[in-house]
């Protein structure tokens, strides 16, 4: 899958604040959702990278990344991408045979027969105007295999509460996607998996906590009407009727109100592996 791309990186720069494990809950939520994405080696799936888009100040969040994924596939090629040249060149001497930092924003920097199987887009899309998203979605999507994902969300600043958008290229075509009531506005080149919401506890159990860190599709549609507030309507109605269960510990809780939220309708994973880790994955097909 050639590209050619532009020299001149489409996007602006993020804030590019981390902190170590920032994003760690994301990576263990894309080892336990689809590992065999990470180890596929058929047919362009065999060299195809894992993209840390805008992964900020320093390399760390990539190389975390990195020791975490080769515990499945020690040969996975791994591409940090920034839009500041300052946070390219401190990350390059960490560079080796299957790790590079590249300058580039949503035109990712592949070079000829290079191709991505996974995006970790965490805290970029956040800073833009809702009328960018369907833009950077779609120029993402033209380096993304069929059945590769994209992960792309906000986290708070420790990453103990994020929200994010699972979304396929698909490998039907764009006609297909039609019928995807919660597809994203202006975006055909996806297929949008799943709203996942993510806890560690630490900072309590509050629905109003999610709110803040939604990505940029949902966070201005959080009113009256919208499908996003309906579902958190629902959340902080099963959270009430649930609160009983908070004797035995927030993470009961959560589960709880998970399921009773599944009972009222919304297709939720209820399986334990997930709600009692912290992961409500609200599935949008």
């Amino acid at each position: 899958m050639p590209h050619v791309v532009s020299k001149k990186p489409v996007g602006l720069p993020t804030r590019g604040k981390t902190a170590s494990n920032r994003l760690r809950r994301v990576d263990n939520f894309i080892l336990l959702y689809e590992p065999s994405l990470l180890t596929r080696t058929d047919g362009l799936f065999a060299r195809s990278h894992y993209v840390d888009l805008g992964y900020g100040f320093d390399a760390r969040t990539t190389l975390e990344s990195a020791a975490r994924f080769r515990r499945v596939n020690p040969n996975l090629p791994i591409l940090g991408v920034e839009i500041d040249p300052e946070r390219v060149a401190a990350a390059q001497p960490f560079e080796d045979e299957i790790t590079h930092f590249r300058l580039g924003g949503f035109n990712l920097p592949l070079r000829a027969g290079e191709s991505v199987r996974l995006i970790r887009a965490f805290n970029v899309l956040r800073q833009y105007e809702e009328r960018d998203f369907a833009s950077a979605y779609e120029r993402l999507a033209e380096f993304v295999l069929p059945g590769g994902l994209m992960i792309e969300g906000t986290s708070n600043p420790f990453g103990s509460i994020w929200v994010a958008n699972v979304a396929r290229r698909p490998l039907e075509s764009r006609s297909s996607l039609l019928g995807n009531r919660q597809q994203a506005v202006g975006v055909q080149n996806w297929k949008f998996e799943a709203l996942v919401f993510s806890t560690n506890f630490r900072m309590g159990f509050e629905i109003t906590d999610f709110q803040a860190v939604l990505p940029k599709n949902y966070i201005h549609h959080v009113l009256r009407g919208e499908p996003i507030y309906d579902f958190f309507e629902a959340w902080k109605r099963c959270t009430a009727e649930t609160s009983a269960t908070k004797v035995f510990g927030l993470r009961q809780w959560f589960v709880a109100s998970a399921q009773r939220l599944a009972q009222e309708g919304y297709n939720i994973s209820i399986e334990r592996k997930w709600l009692s880790k912290g992961y409500l994955i609200w599935k949008l097909f």
